[in-house]
């Protein structure tokens, strides 16, 4: 498989995970320290939010520069179609 250097928001994704590590190695402590089940699932809801972002950031990022990449100089028309297509993903 072919390596290419990371996007523009590789970084802010990593960073992102590593936080989100953090929270969720948290929650095992907080478990068996038996704090009560909505302080879980609250402290739950923040984990699988971060992870969700990251993920929309990654896709944003790559579609924002391969699809860009991959089609090439374009004309108007169908540049601005590809533009608008951009704008309708980030509501995904």
């Amino acid at each position: 498989m072919k390596t290419v250097d990371p996007h523009h928001h590789h970084d802010a994704v990593a960073k992102r995970l590593k936080r989100a590590e953090g929270h969720l190695r948290s929650i095992l402590h907080m478990m068996d320290a038996h704090r009560p089940c909505l302080e879980l699932a609250q402290q739950l809801h923040a984990v699988e939010k971060a992870v969700s972002q990251a993920k929309k950031v990654l896709i944003q990022d790559h579609i924002d520069h391969c699809l860009q990449d991959a089609v090439g100089d374009l004309g108007r028309d169908q540049q601005r179609a590809i533009d608008e297509f951009k704008a309708i993903t980030r509501y995904l």
